[in-house]
């Protein structure tokens, strides 16, 4: 199975992200996989043996508990893979970096000519305050 198809499952990617916290037990990981999901917990045994057939997960055993915690070999795979559709995405992250830092000197340009509060006395009470014109 390629890795793709091991983390195109939310239910296993839910996995992976709960033991990404560190190793827990495979009844807490059934506990919260079967609330979420609403599957049964072999249905959460099937998911977690395919996690650990595949290289993405470890088993030890404690007494009666099972405890599973990440491999993080096949997710460096992954991030491999990925490393050649980077460019896609950091092509537009690099401009709306360029977009953001370009507002923030429009805004400290602002402040310097005046904040763009209104400069008037009291904050602008001669506009607000009735005018006499009989004078």
């Amino acid at each position: 199975m390629h890795a793709l198809d091991i983390l195109g499952d939310p239910v296993r990617r839910r996995i992976l992200e709960l033991l990404a916290d560190g190793e827990r037990a495979a009844g807490r990981i059934g506990a919260v996989v079967q609330e979420e999901f609403g599957i049964s917990q072999p249905a959460v045994s099937q998911h977690l043996r395919v996690l650990r057939e595949n290289g993405f997960a470890t088993v030890r055993a404690v007494g009666t508990q099972r405890l599973y915690s990440v491999d993080p070999t096949p997710l460096k795979d992954v991030d491999m893979w990925l490393d050649h559709y980077r460019k896609f995405w950091n092509q537009r992250l690099d401009a709306l970096d360029t977009e953001l830092a370009r507002g923030a000197r429009e805004r400290r340009g602002e402040r310097a000519d005046g904040d763009g509060a209104d400069d008037t006395p009291e904050g602008g009470a001669e506009r607000d305050a009735p005018r006499d014109d009989r004078a």
